[in-house]
C-alpha cells in the first residue's frame, strides 16, 4: 500500500501534527516549571484537552449541528463545552502543581484572559480549518458535478437525431402492425413512452419518482416479452413510494445489469430477476437481484459489468453522505441494495 494511502487511512498526519504541536509547546514552556517531568505532564494535559475539544467540535458539533442549521444549539453547546473544559483543565493543572487552597473562580478575570479566551481561539482555529477544507471539497465536488452534467448534456444532444422523425416512424410501424397482434402493439407503445421519457423529460436535474418508476416498469415489461417460461421476473413496489424527486435514469443501470448477467439454467431450474421498491424512515429502498450461473465457463464477463462503477461514482457526486450501496453475491444470487435519503 502506498505511503500516502497509509497516512490517509490511519490519519497519521493528525498524529504527526499533535506530536509537533506538543513538542513546540513543551519547548516554549519547559522553563516555567520546577522539573521537566512536570512540564511534560502539564503540556500533555493541555494538548490532550485542546485536541479533544477540536475533534468534538469538528466531528460532532459542526456536521450534526452547524451544517444542519441548528445555529443556536451549536453556539450554546460550543460555549458551554469550551468554558467547562477550560475550568476542568485549570483545576487538574493546579492539583498537579500542588497549589494549596485553589479556587477556580478566584481571580477569575485573569483566568478568563490567560486560559479561557485562548482556549476558544485555539479550538475556533481548528474549526475554521475544518470549514475551509469542507468548503474546498464541496467546491471540487460541485465542479465535478457540473462537468459531468455538461458531458451528459452533450451526449444527450448528440443522441437527439431528429426525434420527431423517430416518433413519426414508430407511429407508422404501429399502424402497420396487425390489430390482432395486441402484444406487439403494446410493446411498441411502451418503447415509444420510454424513448419520449429519455428525450424530453430527463433534461432537468431531478424528476418525480413516479415517472422514473413508470419508465422502469415499461423496461421490465419489455424484458418479460423477451423471456420464455424458464425465466421469471418479479417486480414489487410499495404504494407509499411517491411524492419525492430523484435524479433521472439513476435506477435503470441496476436493472439492465441484472437482465444482462442473469443465469441461463435449463431444465427445472428457474432463472430469475427480482426487483423490490419500498420506502421507510425517510429512505428510498431499491433492491435488485438476479440468479447467476458460475458453472457456465463461456461467460467470462464479470457479473458486475463496467456500468456499476459509473453509477457508484454518480451516486457519490449527486448524493454525498445521503446514500448507501451494497453490491454482493451470495448463494447463486447477485444482489444490489440501494438506499437514498429523500426529502418530500
Amino acid at each position: 500500500m502506498p505511503a500516502r494511502s497509509i497516512i490517509a487511512r490511519y490519519k497519521l498526519n493528525h498524529l504527526l501534527f499533535w506530536i509537533i504541536f506538543f513538542a513546540g509547546w513543551y519547548f516554549l514552556r519547559v522553563d516555567d516549571f520546577a522539573s521537566r517531568s512536570l512540564a511534560f505532564w502539564v503540556t500533555a494535559v493541555k494538548v490532550f484537552d485542546l485536541a479533544l475539544m477540536v475533534y468534538i467540535t469538528n466531528l460532532v458539533l459542526i456536521p450534526h449541528l452547524l451544517y444542519k442549521r441548528k445555529y443556536i444549539l451549536f453556539t450554546v453547546i460550543y460555549v458551554i463545552m469550551i468554558f467547562g473544559s477550560s475550568l476542568l483543565k485549570v483545576t487538574i493543572i493546579a492539583n498537579m502543581l500542588n497549589m494549596q487552597n485553589f479556587d477556580v473562580f478566584n481571580n477569575f478575570r485573569t483566568r478568563l484572559y490567560d486560559n479561557i479566551i485562548p482556549h476558544y481561539l485555539l479550538v475556533s482555529t481548528g474549526a475554521a480549518i475544518k470549514l475551509l477544507f469542507d468548503y474546498a471539497i464541496a467546491q471540487k465536488r460541485l465542479a465535478e458535478i457540473t462537468k459531468e452534467r455538461a458531458e451528459a448534456e452533450l451526449k444527450f444532444l448528440k443522441s437527439q437525431i431528429n426525434p420527431h422523425f423517430i416518433f413519426n416512424s414508430i407511429n407508422s410501424i404501429y399502424f402497420l402492425i396487425d390489430k390482432n397482434n395486441k402484444e406487439a402493439r403494446e410493446a411498441l407503445h411502451k418503447f415509444s413512452d420510454m424513448l419520449r421519457y429519455q428525450l424530453y423529460e430527463c433534461g432537468g436535474e431531478k424528476i418525480p419518482i413516479e415517472k422514473e418508476l413508470m419508465y422502469l416498469e415499461d423496461y421490465v415489461a419489455l424484458q418479460r416479452l423477451r423471456k420464455d417460461e424458464q425465466y421469471r421476473v418479479e417486480y414489487t413496489c410499495a404504494p407509499d413510494v411517491k411524492g419525492f424527486f430523484i435524479e433521472p435514469l439513476l435506477l435503470i443501470p441496476f436493472v439492465e445489469n441484472s437482465f444482462k448477467h442473469i443465469s441461463h439454467f435449463s431444465g427445472d431450474r428457474i432463472n430469475q430477476v427480482s426487483i423490490d421498491v419500498s420506502r421507510s424512515n425517510g429512505e428510498f429502498n431499491f433492491s435488485v437481484a438476479n440468479t447467476v450461473d458460475r458453472s457456465n465457463k463461456s461467460n467470462t464477463e464479470p457479473v458486475g459489468g463496467i456500468g456499476l462503477p459509473n453509477v457508484r461514482r454518480r451516486l457519490e457526486l449527486l448524493y454525498p453522505d445521503k446514500h448507501s450501496l451494497d453490491i454482493h453475491e451470495e448463494e447463486g444470487w447477485f444482489k444490489i441494495d440501494l438506499r437514498l435519503k429523500v426529502e418530500t
